[in-house]
């Protein structure tokens, strides 16, 4: 028992998906930054086109 209980304290695969689990978490908002940014310069052009074309 005691050495299965040193075997689950050695094993380090749950830190490696905790690991993957922030790097994703990291990418998801760097997109979300990125596309909330070019969203709203985007919408500022299309307002600055349809004003000249009226």
């Amino acid at each position: 028992m005691l050495q299965h209980i040193k075997t689950l304290i050695r094993d380090e695969e749950g830190a490696s998906a905790v690991e993957y689990g922030l790097l994703v978490a990291l990418i998801a908002a760097v997109i979300i930054v990125a596309v909330t940014a070019i969203g709203t310069n985007m919408s500022g052009k299309f307002t600055e086109v349809a004003g000249k074309l009226k």
